[in-house]
């Protein structure tokens, strides 16, 4: 509890916060003959006080309050009963009895007063983190559509998704971690489109995260995805407020967490992560054409390999002959085989990735590309790739590219090198085991209680016009309660 003390309140301050050297307490006095004492305290790497005129607004603007004559307006007592009786109502400020809160309310870079005599404390929302503006995403660019980007901010980033979405039944609720961060995490949903099992099942698993240090919206999808060592994304993720939006409306979860600029959708399932917000900004056969490009993609980056090394060392009599005759002619004196030298250069391919991503932008777009070439072309000097292993790994690393979202290709990475080990071990019989332990990981992987595969597996077909084509918009069904029971397995069944 706060003391009546304010020598008392401002040691025990001292004691929580020593070697707090950005703490500010500064001590000051009101009434008459300025023989009250009081105390404010706040952060000054999070607070500015000095733009909220805190003695303007309040302690010196009393006489205009009609609840006192102007010679007794300051009285002490008086004071506390104003404050007590009307919630310091004054700049919106709030009354608060207990230390741990007054604590908390400090660390989020607000700003107490501590008045002398008085067992209370008044409380001012003075939070100026400085953080960048809203901007175009980086990772989600476009070329028709919104250009807003979410933020660090999270009352930044809720602001931009109410300005889309202006309706009661956007709700919104707070969970609070523990441990040291006190991180500040927002799940939201529409009340009539969200299906009630799945948002059971999220409120059961979202409880974990009062328990733990949360740093980032991935610690969230770590705790609430179903197969935590599953290679493929349960939850996809979206820095654009319109995608979030659109989310929100077929009925899924979102989750915002301060400090973030990301926001997690949840339950993600596979078709989705062919889908891009500029699919619904283009004209249907231009969408539909560039989803299926993805799908093709998503094959060549995960297939192409091995394929090459299945009809290289195990069915050259599949290549047309011509083909074939240049494919020996390339491989002619190279020193390993078709597996070791597709693992040689892949690892180099990924390696020149990451050194782009990690590298500073000016310097890591320019490492990428001239490294790519450099190595490529001493290679195939040297003698140990041949051009062709070259061309393939390179168009599986475009292909990657091409999906909208990033995790599922980092996926695609994962599982390049199995196949190609099952393929170099069994050739197409080998690829196709593969391939049927992968299509039966998905059939049986679900998320927040739905099935990955949905609509595909189980087939919905009444929700195929939005999965592998992109249907006339006309026809879409973007009705809130209608999504809900799109979604709702035993609505659509």
């Amino acid at each position: 509890m706060i003391s009546r003390s304010l020598t008392d309140n401002r040691s025990k301050l001292e004691s929580i916060f020593s070697d707090c050297r950005d703490l500010v307490m500064l001590p000051w006095r009101y009434g008459t003959d300025m023989k009250y004492e009081a105390l404010s305290v706040y952060f000054e790497s999070l607070a500015e006080p000095r733009d909220q005129s805190f003695m303007r607004n309040t302690l010196q603007s009393m006489a205009a309050q009609p609840l006192c004559s102007a010679d007794t307006c300051m009285e002490q007592t008086r004071l506390f009963s104003f404050f007590e009786q009307h919630g310091a109502s004054i700049n919106d400020g709030v009354v608060i009895d207990d230390f741990q809160h007054a604590e908390a309310q400090l660390l989020l870079g607000n700003v107490l007063i501590f008045l002398d005599g008085w067992n209370k404390a008044i409380m001012y929302q003075a939070n100026n983190v400085k953080a960048r503006p809203v901007d175009e995403p980086s990772s989600e660019s476009v070329v028709k559509g919104p250009r807003e980007g979410t933020v660090e901010n999270m009352r930044t980033n809720v602001g931009l998704l109410r300005s889309r979405l202006q309706t009661s039944q956007f709700k919104l609720k707070n969970v609070v971690t523990g441990g040291k961060t006190h991180t500040n995490v927002l799940y939201g949903y529409v009340e009539d489109a969200v299906p009630p099992h799945t948002l059971a099942a999220f409120m059961k698993r979202i409880t974990k995260a009062e328990e733990m240090e949360i740093l980032e919206t991935s610690y969230i999808e770590e705790l609430i995805e179903d197969a935590v060592y599953s290679p493929f994304p349960q939850h996809r993720y979206t820095e654009r407020p319109d995608s979030a939006v659109a989310a929100l409306l077929e009925g899924k979860i979102i989750v915002l967490v301060e400090g973030t600029g990301s926001i997690l959708v949840c339950p993600g399932l596979f078709t989705e992560f062919f889908q891009n917000s500029e699919d619904y900004y283009e004209r249907t056969i231009i969408s539909t054409f560039i989803r299926l490009l993805r799908i093709i993609a998503f094959f060549i980056a995960l297939l192409l390999p091995s394929v090459y090394i299945s009809l290289s060392t195990f069915h050259p009599e599949l290549i047309p002959t011509v083909l074939l005759l240049a494919v020996l002619d390339t491989r002619e004196g190279i020193p390993f085989p078709s597996l070791v030298e597709a693992v040689i250069m892949m690892l180099s391919f990924e390696l020149l990735r990451e050194a782009g991503i990690r590298l500073p932008r000016p310097v890591g777009s320019a490492v990428s590309i001239v490294g790519a070439l450099i190595i490529g072309e001493a290679a195939i000097n040297a003698g140990i790739a041949s051009p062709i292993m070259v061309v393939i790994i390179a168009v599986t690393g475009i292909a990657s590219f091409s999906i909208p979202q990033y995790a599922i290709a980092i996926a695609l990475r994962l599982l390049q090198l199995p196949l190609m080990l099952l393929t170099a071990t069994m050739g197409i019989f080998g690829m196709m085991i593969g391939l049927l332990w992968i299509t039966l990981h998905l059939a049986s992987l679900k998320s927040l209680g739905q099935p990955y595969l949905s609509p595909l597996a189980p087939l919905r077909l009444g929700q195929l016009a939005d999965t592998l084509i992109r249907s006339p918009l006309t026809l879409l069904n973007r009705s809130p309660r209608r999504a809900h029971n799109r979604n709702n397995p035993k609505q659509s069944s």
